[in-house]
């Protein structure tokens, strides 16, 4: 019954013996294997077999892992304290290097990225360094990448996750940032008034234009209507004074015509004369001219005076005859 016992607990032994030089490696492990304290091999992902009490396996994580480095006060160039706050992104490329030559890796790149952080902080001023994060994300990322390829790894990515300047200048900024901004709304409503002006210039100075044009076509059409009432008042008196000539010429002759058809007397002769003469005085004119040809009517008076006085014995026939020309007007 002991034997039995022994033999079950030298089973057991062996087993967790042989069960302790058994590994597995995850996909994303590598295993360093050592022998006797020494460095013999890396193995791959898988099942792993090392031989208990004389060699050794460590497993190295080979994802992307973060650091968080501590907020680093730093002073910029203009003289300004900033807290500096940053995040590591890294990923092991040698597991062997990792291990091996550097203690603790997190402190080792913490303390590298603070003192990395003066060196590019400081070399700008505060609102260069506000404002070109990306700029300080590839200069520390160099940097850390270089330095830590000894380490068997490599920096993915540096991200700046806070730079905070003290409260004064917070205070400073914030004025600054809300007077820009009341300027850019004084500008923006100036030159919004100023192109409403210029665009009401322009529609009154475009009606007045169309007014113009207006009145002045209106002004040329009238002047048009009026020459041309003008040009027909015109001819119309024109033709009516050329009516009124023929119509005078044609009654002068007709009164001719008479004249000689009726044959009158030098004495009736000189009395519608005489009687003309009066009505030519009774008009506006200050003046009376006498025809040319007024020899005849004057001897006809003079005959009538004397038939009158019973001096001058009658024509012959008691008619003369009309002068040969009809009197001129």
């Amino acid at each position: 019954m002991a034997f039995i016992v022994v033999l079950a607990a030298l089973a057991l032994v062996l087993f967790v013996v042989v069960a302790s030089g058994v590994k597995i490696i995850r996909p994303y492990e590598r295993g360093l294997v050592e022998r006797l304290g020494k460095y013999r091999d890396t193995v791959e992902p898988g099942l792993r077999v090392i031989v208990p009490f004389i060699e050794r396996m460590e497993r190295v994580d080979m994802r992307e892992r973060v650091v968080d480095v501590p907020p680093q006060e730093v002073i910029t160039s203009d003289n300004v304290v900033v807290s500096v706050d940053a995040v590591i992104y890294y990923e092991a490329t040698d597991p062997q290097k990792l291990v091996y030559n550097v203690v603790d890796f997190y402190l080792a790149v913490s303390k590298l990225a603070q003192t990395n952080l003066r060196n590019v902080v400081g070399d700008m001023q505060l609102d260069q360094a506000l404002t070109s994060r990306d700029t300080i994300n590839t200069k520390l990322r160099e940097i850390l990448d270089d330095a830590t390829d000894k380490w068997g790894t490599r920096v993915v990515r540096v991200e700046i996750q806070r730079i905070d300047p003290p409260a004064d200048v917070m205070h400073a900024m914030h004025e600054q940032m809300k007077a820009e901004r009341t300027r850019r709304a004084v500008v923006t409503t100036a030159q919004g008034e100023r192109e409403a002006a210029i665009t009401r210039a322009e529609g009154e100075k475009q009606a007045a234009i169309l007014s113009a044009e207006g009145h002045r076509q209106g002004a040329i059409l009238y002047a048009e209507g009026e020459a041309q009432a003008t040009k027909t008042a015109a001819e119309a008196e024109r033709f009516r004074q050329v009516a009124v000539a023929e119509g005078e010429a044609d009654a002068i002759r007709l009164v001719y015509g008479a004249i000689h058809e009726g044959q009158p007397t030098s004495e009736l002769i000189a009395i519608k004369y005489l009687e003309a003469l009066e009505t030519m005085a009774d008009g506006q004119a200050t003046k009376i001219f006498l025809p040319t040809e007024s020899s005849a009517v004057l001897g006809a008076l003079g005959g009538i005076r004397e038939l009158l006085d019973g001096s001058a014995p009658a024509s012959r026939g008691g008619r003369v005859a009309p002068p040969s020309t009809p009197p001129q007007t």
